[in-house]
């Protein structure tokens, strides 16, 4: 990993997290020199993602099947130069695990005009409501792009 890794956090990553993950680098298109990642609060290791998140990101041409979950550890935390939460909570428990790294832990909201709306959890929902978390999420990117372009 780098010091431009911006690490996503969400509960399982198989949804919400590996969804931001890949807007994100389809937003950036090999631009820049970030490292972009996920990890969840909970996650087991090396789950695949959701078939319902696997089929939403296919409607916009882009291909999360090959995502494999990872746990949220210290070491992610502290190599990580941007960390955005899915929700205010996630964004504590990305502080409890390690202090320091609350200056530079996000909600993912704050990047567009919902100003730290939460991404809700679609996990057992309809593709719908993993359509409205995907265009939710992506809302984000433009604000996001521009944040890490301010930082390199």
């Amino acid at each position: 990993m780098s010091s431009k890794l911006i690490l996503f956090v969400c509960t399982g990553n198989v949804c919400r997290s590996p969804i931001a993950e890949y807007l994100l680098k389809k937003h950036l298109n090999g631009a820049g020199r970030w490292v972009v990642g996920s990890a969840g609060t909970c996650a087991l290791e090396n789950q695949p993602p959701t078939p319902a998140a696997v089929a939403v990101m296919a409607e916009h041409g882009i291909d999360i099947s090959g995502h494999r979950s990872r746990p949220l550890t210290r070491q992610l935390v502290e190599q990580a130069r941007v960390i955005v939460a899915m929700t205010a909570a996630h964004a504590r428990a990305v502080s409890l695990l390690y202090p320091p790294a609350v200056e530079k832990t996000f909600v993912i909201g704050s990047f567009d005009d919902s100003r730290d709306e939460d991404i809700e959890d679609p996990i057992g929902l309809s593709d719908e409501a993993y359509r409205r978390v995907r265009d939710k999420i992506a809302r984000a990117m433009p604000g996001l792009a521009s944040f890490l372009n301010a930082l390199e």
